[in-house]
């Protein structure tokens, strides 16, 4: 377990209950205990996101730093705080501790304070370089308009990445797929790859059974993948069906963030042409599960035309393989609706776009299979989330070839793609 670094600040608990309760308007507080007392039940998603805390303890970081949306010149750090509070980012080159920048968010010449889920980019990073960094929040005790009342400050410890190299002529990328709120499972898909040489993770969909709140995106995600590599190396959270269900499924953008800010997308990794697609749901928009919140059908329709566009640009073009990753596969994943949409509208576009190889998940039963008039291109599927199924898919490509490996958790290759360079094919 990790230890914080903290400096103390202010910390009067009588005034702090008392402005607590003024802000809301009662008449009277009498002890530390009456403002737990008087918090609200936890509501739904965004009302959890606007509520604040009880005032139960010294102040912390919920969870340690964990890094998104890598880049060239960039990347997004992320954290939590357990109370409100003004938070920035330190970062230098790791050659240079002396050169360190401070990093805030700002909008509209206000810089974002007197919140708890941080999100600040770093951006103009020189490509392929090593950085340091670590996460600073200073607790908000009061926030007026003319006065601001501080408590502790608290520093992480020190993290590093290394930005995107365009032009490396290697990748390596672990993916994962149907964790399924097993968060034991993490450490187990990770130790599959076999070094920490691989660049980012790719969760490939139904990382939970459904939202429910904050501490299950902490306890269930966050904490087991900075425990592992998430400090360091980026991951990208893609939803399966699984992330669509549930109350705080509309709150999953205030803690994670895919590039370009969607949840579909495309990167190019060395010579591989990334597409990231979100399959939506598996059931039709008018099944009774949804309530008439459901228009997955014009959500995979958008992308279909969007994915045209991007196979046909200059960045696809010029890698020497292109992998497209999505959490139901277009077939071999019986006839229910989300399947057969997505055959029917992105079927086509993978068949015609040079495709070289798609990987999945959802049906739970990990195999590879082969290309065929239907599909001219292999599907890789990742097995379920019980013992004896979990998989990864380890991504390993280099001028001369890429591997593509399905490992089982006991360590066996039980599928494995294996591709030239488009331009050496005949």
């Amino acid at each position: 377990m990790r230890n914080w670094t903290r400096i103390p600040g202010i910390d009067n608990l009588t005034r702090n209950a008392m402005t607590f309760f003024k802000r809301r308007h009662f008449l009277k507080a009498l002890t530390v205990g009456s403002v737990a007392a008087a918090m609200p039940k936890a509501g739904t998603a965004m009302e959890m996101l606007g509520r604040d805390l009880p005032d139960d303890g010294a102040f912390s970081l919920l969870t340690p730093p964990y890094l998104q949306h890598l880049a060239t010149d960039g990347v997004t750090v992320c954290w939590i705080t357990d109370k409100p509070a003004f938070s920035h980012v330190e970062y230098w080159p790791a050659d240079a501790p002396q050169d360190v920048k401070v990093q805030h968010t700002a909008k509209d010449g206000l810089v974002l304070a007197n919140n708890r889920i941080n999100k600040i980019r770093l951006s103009g990073l020189k490509p392929g370089q090593s950085y340091a960094y670590r996460v600073v929040s200073k607790e908000i005790v009061e926030f007026k308009a003319y006065s601001k009342t501080f408590g502790p400050t608290v520093t992480s410890e020190t993290f590093s990445f290394r930005t995107v190299d365009p032009h490396s002529k290697t990748a390596a990328l672990l993916v994962m797929n149907d964790v399924h709120d097993r968060p034991h499972s993490f450490a187990v898909l990770e130790g599959l790859y076999g070094s920490k040489d691989y660049q980012e993770v790719l969760l490939n969909g139904d990382t939970f059974d459904y939202q429910t709140g904050e501490q299950q995106l902490i306890d269930h995600l966050i904490k087991p993948c900075t425990a592992l590599f998430a400090s360091n190396k980026p991951f990208m959270l893609m939803r399966g069906n699984h992330e669509t269900r549930g109350d705080f499924a509309y709150a999953l953008g205030q803690y994670f963030e895919n590039i370009d800010d969607r949840a579909y997308f495309a990167f190019t990794r060395g010579p591989v042409f990334f597409v990231a697609l979100d399959t939506g749901e598996d059931k039709a928009d008018d099944a009774d599960a949804y309530h008439g919140m459901a228009k997955f059908d014009e959500f995979r329709e958008k992308q279909a035309a969007w994915l045209k566009t991007v196979l046909e640009s200059a960045e696809a073009k010029k890698a020497r393989y292109r992998v497209v990753l999505m959490h139901i596969p277009p077939y071999h994943s019986g006839d229910w609706h989300g399947t057969m949409h997505c055959r029917k509208v992105f079927g086509p576009v993978l068949a015609n776009g040079h495709v070289d190889l798609v990987i999945s998940g959802h049906t739970h039963r990990y195999g590879v299979h082969e290309a065929q008039e239907d599909h001219p291109y292999p599907i890789m599927i990742g097995g379920g989330p019980k013992e004896g199924q979990r998989t990864i898919v380890k991504v390993e490509a280099n001028q001369d070839g890429l591997e593509a490996q399905l490992i089982l958790e006991t360590k066996e290759t039980v599928g494995r793609v294996l591709l030239k360079p488009r331009q050496l094919r005949g």
